[in-house]
């Protein structure tokens, strides 16, 4: 990092005792330093990983992505007697938030979700690197497997521990772009215990038989 005494220090004694020629020469060259420590500070500021407020906002307008969640978002909002929005689940609804949908994501969100969309801005079409993408938004003991099923749709299951109703929201509200155009994507999400979704022949943290396996609800 810059400082003043680095540039003071170069000055002559010829002219280094002259307190009024002193303060001349720091008035005319603090802007200057404090440019050179701004200019050397952009990357830092703008790093992904420690960005916050303003500085992540612009990050996301780089990468094509605002923190501003413009689809109603139905079933985010805490409430009681509700199975998925309850406590330690659903999102608090700021003053200012319309019931239609959340207004501002915050940065931890906002983070996952630029993440997101940087991997779809590069991604190559195929279902391991849809998987990929989706696995920075859910992740730990939430699942997300993708099936095609041939005849112009895909399917997209997420089964595990239950996703949070926001994050929930971002998927099906088409804001991590993975789907191909033309093709259509159901959701199936389990969402009356954790665990794996219903399903026949096969058993694991994806999918499991009667007894073990939940079924899961539709969002297309």
């Amino acid at each position: 990092m810059a400082d003043i005494s680095d540039y003071l220090g170069l000055i002559t004694s010829e002219h280094s005792d002259k307190p009024k020629f002193m303060a001349t020469v720091q008035a005319v060259l603090q802007p200057l330093v404090d440019v050179i420590n701004a200019a050397d500070g952009l990357a830092a500021n703008f790093d992904l990983d420690v960005a916050i407020g303003a500085q992540l906002d612009i990050v996301g307008l780089w990468v094509g992505i605002s923190r501003h969640v413009k689809t109603p978002l139905a079933g985010v909002y805490f409430s009681f007697d509700i199975d998925g929005i309850g406590l330690d689940q659903g999102v608090w609804k700021g003053p200012f938030d319309p019931d239609s949908g959340v207004v501002s994501l915050d940065d931890d969100t906002y983070r996952l979700l630029i993440r997101a969309k940087i991997g779809a801005n590069h991604w190559d079409g195929t279902l391991g690197a849809s998987k990929a993408i989706l696995d920075l938004v859910f992740s730990g003991a939430t699942h997300v497997f993708i099936q095609d099923n041939q005849d112009m749709s895909m399917t997209i299951g997420v089964s595990g521990a239950r996703p949070t109703p926001l994050a929930l929201a971002l998927l099906t509200g088409g804001y991590i772009p993975i789907k191909p155009e033309g093709v259509r994507v159901d959701y199936y999400v389990v969402t009356s215990v954790d665990g794996p979704l219903f399903g026949f022949d096969i058993i694991n943290e994806y999918i499991a038989g009667f007894d073990q396996g939940s079924w899961g609800t539709v969002y297309s």
